[in-house]
């Protein structure tokens, strides 16, 4: 059977084609600001939960009966969360914040099927920034911008961002945005893919 993946996101869909899951990707109309601004002092790991489940429920109302998955992931540094920079300077902003802390990097993902959710997950992987230079940003995002414009936390582990980092702990899939492991057993579960 083939699932519905309520994200264009690249890196989903390469960890999806990688492991061998059918999918067929669909765009999710959900407005994630507004339900961040709803999420005050809420854990990371909920809200991104939340918008897992909230982009694929845009999708599963007009997909009766299809298994729909919903991704989102979170970066949380010195107890403020990051969206995805709005440009350049910005960009520079945030590695400058990020040097020499640690950072929290949230992955879920939702499962839904009719509007219901049968399956949700999130994980964390522990990520500790090395002292980033103004000079090393500088050409750091001249070889990476605007590639990792749409990326949370300024970041591809998988190309230069892994230069960002002098520590991680937790799964590969987690950094790279989506909790795969617990994923596959679910759609195992779920009869999706042999089991």
């Amino acid at each position: 059977m083939t699932i519905v993946l309520a994200s264009q996101s690249a890196s989903r869909k390469a960890m999806l084609d990688a492991a061998g899951v059918p999918y067929e990707a669909r765009t999710s109309s959900c407005d994630e600001a507004e339900l961040k601004r709803e999420l005050i002092a809420v854990p990371a790991s909920e809200i991104a939960l939340v918008l897992a489940e909230a982009k694929a429920m845009c999708v599963s109302v007009s997909m009766p009966g299809r298994l729909v998955l919903g991704g989102d992931s979170l970066v949380e540094v010195g107890g403020r969360l990051f969206d995805k920079p709005k440009d350049r300077k910005e960009a520079a902003e945030h590695l400058r914040f990020f040097s020499g802390k640690e950072m929290h990097l949230v992955a879920a993902a939702a499962l839904l099927r009719d509007g219901r959710v049968t399956w949700r997950h999130a994980d964390v992987a522990k990520l500790r920034v090395r002292q980033l230079t103004d000079s090393f940003i500088d050409s750091y995002l001249d070889s990476e911008w605007p590639a990792v414009s749409g990326c949370v936390g300024v970041f591809r582990i998988e190309a230069l961002g892994v230069q960002l980092f002098e520590n991680i702990e937790g799964s590969h899939f987690t950094v790279l945005g989506m909790p795969l492991l617990p994923l596959l057993g679910a759609l195992r579960e779920a009869g999706e893919i042999p089991a």
